[in-house]
């Protein structure tokens, strides 16, 4: 095997909103005393954002998961304008706090069935596992709560380090962190932009974990499932 390394995206990688994004802000919202349904949230998800980071270059922000500040001010100026979108009325932003507030907490969130069952593949491979990650800084205290922060050589959190995919700075912290170059390193995630060619872009190998089955004409890496990553690692010369 050409790798020594692999490091790992986390949202929508190695876990997600529980038992999905769309249910949890109904959820929140039936709390409140608003009744909406999972598809109600995604349509006005469409009709508002095709993709997070065209979001945020939109909204000229130039990062929105490397401080509390960022986060809050990112996600209560999405939450609101989709509350916009379903005509929930929401003056006092108490709505928006409340949701931003439930996806902060660890019991909104679950790995994915494959998530575990890969990490101790990989490090039973003889491979340094390591996280590089767009989120807050919690996520560490999450996955460990999780049962799975042991699995991690190395946690690069952009919470913790002020620094964002897809800017190279953060996969340059992680391979000197790791003690790896580039050339034998792995890297993993549900983004095209964000993840496969931002670690391509510096020298790693990007893998595309493409769950859901929108990108079946992507021509590089390509799994469905972390169950297929060591397959395909051993397969890459």
């Amino acid at each position: 095997m050409k790798f020594r390394a692999v490091f790992l995206d986390a949202g929508e990688t190695l876990l997600s909103p529980h038992p999905s994004f769309e249910e949890v802000f109904c959820n929140v919202l039936a709390d409140c005393g608003h009744e909406v349904i999972p598809r109600d949230i995604s349509e006005a998800w469409g009709s508002l954002i095709s993709d997070l980071t065209d979001y945020l270059d939109q909204t000229g922000m130039s990062a929105w998961s490397t401080s509390p500040e960022a986060s809050r001010q990112f996600w209560g100026m999405l939450y609101a304008r989709l509350l916009a979108g379903l005509d929930v009325p929401d003056a006092d932003q108490k709505l928006a706090e409340a949701i931003y507030s439930r996806f902060t907490q660890y019991d909104s969130y679950r790995l994915f069935d494959d998530s575990r069952p890969a990490l101790t593949a990989l490090r039973g491979a003889g491979l340094a596992v390591g996280l590089i990650s767009n989120f807050e800084g919690w996520l560490e205290g999450m996955l460990t709560q999780m049962g799975v922060a042991d699995s991690f050589d190395h946690m690069i959190i952009s919470g913790k380090e002020g620094l964002e995919k897809p800017d190279p700075a953060i996969f340059h912290l992680a391979l000197e962190r790791g003690g790896v170059r580039a050339a034998e390193t792995a890297y993993i995630g549900d983004h095209l932009r964000l993840d496969v060619e931002a670690s391509e872009a510096v020298g790693m190998t990007g893998i595309l974990l493409d769950r859901k089955g929108r990108h079946r004409g992507f021509e590089g890496h390509r799994i469905e499932s972390l169950s297929d990553l060591l397959p395909l690692l051993e397969a890459i010369e």
